[in-house]
Formats: C-alpha cells, structure tokens, sequence
C-alpha cells in the first residue's frame, strides 16, 4: 500500500503570541490542496511539534485532519525518542481519522540498528495504521542501515521511507533492498529528482510550502518519462531551496509564507526569527519567482 504518489507537504503551523491560528493553517491547507499538493504532512519537523504542549498538538491534528477532508492522505508526525509515546501518538492519529503516520527515528537516545528494527517493530505492532519510516540523521544523529531498513519494512504497516541522509550511494542501496515493501520518498527538496532516478515516488516536501504546484510537477513530469523537464524545474527550484535551508528549518520557509501574504507568525523559541541578511537575500530570491505579496 502506497501512502501517496507526488509530492507531500510538510505543513509549516502558523503561531499567534499566544497559541494557533487556525483560520491561516485552514488557508494554507486549501492553498495546498488546490496547487495540486498530493498529501499533507502535519507535525512534521516543519511544523513545530516539539515545541506545541500536548493539548495543542492534539488540537492542531484533529482540526487539521477534519479540514483537510479527506480532499488528500492527511499524514501525521507521531515520532518520538520514546516508543511508548510515539504508539501513544499513532493510537490518537488513528483515532483521529489519519491515512499515516510518518515516524522519525529516535533523536538524542541514539538507538543501536537492533534497537530501531525494535522500535519500529513494536510501534507497528501496537496500532494499525500506515507508517512511513523518516531517516534523517543530520537532525536525530542516528542512521538507518540499509540493511537494518529492509528488516523494518518487512512488517506489513511499513509502507514507506523517507530518506533524509543525503547519501545517494544508501539511498540506492535502500532502493534496491526495500523496493518491494516500500516506497521511496526523498527527504530532501534539492534531491527529488536523484531519489526519484533510484526508484522513488515522491518527496516529503519544505519547498512545497512555497511552491506546492511546481514540486508536484517536478514529481509528475519525472513520472511521466519528461525526465529534462522534470531536471529543469529541480534547477529553477534549488536556488530557492538554498535560501529555505539557509538557517535551521523551520525558520527560513516560515518566513517565506509570510512574504507570501499568509500570517504564519513567528517560530517558536527556542527557534527565532531569520538574520536580517539571509532573511533580505530569501525575499529577493522569492521576489524573483513573484512570490512576495508586500
């Protein structure tokens, strides 16, 4: 089973002074939804979750999974450094009416391969629901092996993988090892295009907050065998993409959306606002591709 095909958000969350904005998060779901976005991530890394109470986060998923309608696969981030709270959290997105879980490894315990095949055995044990595996050890300083990969994805509620590292040489391998249990995802915006040439489906996407309707293309035209094309709007988008990584995400994309006219608010400490540099050279970058709306 295939969570999805194209291209995935990872919906930033727009913050007032004192809690969620719910009418901007209701904008930017449908601003998604109608650029031709192929499901929505909530509580990904990009939206801020660790740094939501409980009470929020529960808030934040259960209006966004009834908003978005089943109109696309609504996903939600329920990992974790612990594997009794990242069940906990899977349970209540499936109460919730969710299509996935994304689950990202283990951050700061720093879990042995045995470990995570144990973590993820056990999360997909205890709730069925579709997972996706999320490796990005640049954020949670563990890797998983792509032999330690293709024992996780054996597991039946294991549909897919995003795959973060960077490293197209394991990414290949991932590839060639899971293929058959999983689908491929990239992790990374400036790596569509190669993950999609090692046989992936799709991108869980930051970019996508900005220009949803031109990530999905990239995807679609690649899918299509327009493999030029598809490589040329990878290359318009990279420069864009530079610009959103350019500080720890989410605090460049964020201020991209503002740019855009939307009032995300602020990131939430102990994230900040942009340098006023890099924040003047994103605007120009999104003011060439008339993004800016003030």
């Amino acid at each position: 089973m295939s969570l999805f095909t194209g291209s995935c958000v990872a919906l930033i969350t727009p913050f007032t002074n004192d809690g969620i904005n719910f009418e901007t998060l209701d904008k930017l779901i449908d601003f998604q939804i109608n650029s031709g976005t192929d499901a929505i991530l909530i509580c990904g890394t990009t939206g801020e979750p660790s740094t939501m109470d409980s009470a929020e986060k529960r808030e934040v998923i259960r209006h966004s999974i009834e908003y978005i309608n089943k109109r696309v696969p609504a996903i939600i981030g329920t990992g974790t450094n612990s594997t009794k709270a990242s069940i906990e959290n899977a349970v209540f997105a499936k109460q919730s009416g969710a299509d996935g879980t994304l689950v990202v490894t283990p951050y700061y315990n720093k879990a042995t391969q045995k470990g995570l095949i144990a973590h993820y055995d056990a999360i997909a044990d205890a709730v069925d629901i579709p997972i996706i595996v999320y490796n990005v050890p640049g954020r949670t300083n563990v890797n998983i092996l792509p032999s330690t990969m293709a024992q996780i994805v054996k597991h039946k509620n294991v549909v897919g993988i995003k795959e973060a590292s960077g490293n197209i040489k394991q990414i290949m391998e991932i590839s060639r090892l899971c293929k058959k249990e999983a689908t491929l995802y990239s992790g990374n915006d400036d790596h569509i295009v190669p993950v999609l040439s090692c046989g992936g489906k799709g991108v869980i996407s930051v970019v996508a907050n900005v220009m949803p309707k031109e990530t999905h293309e990239i995807v679609s035209l690649f899918l299509d065998g327009k493999f030029e094309d598809a490589l040329a709007l990878q290359h318009k988008l990279n420069p864009l993409i530079d610009n959103l990584f350019s500080e720890v995400n989410p605090i460049p994309v964020k201020q991209a959306v503002n740019f855009m006219g939307y009032d995300a608010g602020n990131p939430r400490l102990p994230l900040t606002n942009m340098e006023i540099q890099n924040s003047g050279k994103l605007k120009l970058e999104t003011q060439k591709l008339n993004l800016v709306k003030w």
